[in-house]
């Protein structure tokens, strides 16, 4: 599907007075990320890591517009040291379709685990949820990708974790004071080519 179709789901979404959600998946590392810094003259910054550096956090979280297109919510979970699977993509689904309660239009990419039988045999009992995919190689087109870049350049750049569980503390921090700035949310809509307009 292209932007064409993409157009169409957003239709598709205002005429059934539907959320329109866009999900996705990362994954937050133990290795600090190093970002350009201050500090003083002739004192170069340095990060002490401990630990395994290949060690992560795994993701999933969903925008969520309201059918107003005046609000926009952001759900998420984290699995220290674990990945995201056919499973847990299900039971964020599941809890999603709780909290929205209403109709809603999914668009996402085509990971494994959106397409994998044990998922498409949940959506297809999913009476108030439809579906669509992001066009191949286009992650600039989901907003949720822009919240990845925000959460891992701001809050969480030029710094070193005790362990994977204090890196889940911060992100989970981090995350839940997006919740409550609507405005940055808001921000991560309107900068994808997706040109959805809110109110």
């Amino acid at each position: 599907m292209g932007q064409t179709g993409l157009a169409r789901s957003q239709k598709k979404a205002h005429r059934l007075k539907a959320w329109l959600v866009f999900l996705d998946e990362s994954g937050f590392l133990l290795a600090p990320l190093v970002r350009r810094s201050w500090a003083p003259s002739g004192q170069t910054p340095v990060i002490y890591q401990r630990g395994r550096h290949h060690k992560k956090v795994s993701a999933i979280a969903a925008l969520c517009v309201s059918p107003e297109r005046d609000e926009v919510r952001l759900y998420f979970r984290l699995y220290p040291g674990g990945d995201v699977d056919s499973t847990r993509v299900i039971d964020f689904l599941r809890a999603l379709n709780h909290e929205l309660a209403v109709n809603w239009c999914l668009i996402w990419d085509r990971l494994n685990a959106h397409r994998s039988k044990q998922t498409s045999r949940w959506l297809a009992g999913a009476q108030r949820l439809r579906t669509s995919f992001f066009p191949p190689y286009a992650p600039e087109l989901n907003p949720v990708e822009y919240l990845w870049s925000w959460t891992k350049i701001n809050p969480l750049a030029n710094r070193a974790f005790f362990d994977i569980d204090d890196l889940a503390v911060e992100a989970r921090h981090a995350a839940r004071s997006l919740q409550h700035k609507q405005s940055l949310l808001r921000s991560f809509v309107q900068h994808s080519p997706l040109l959805l307009r809110l109110k």
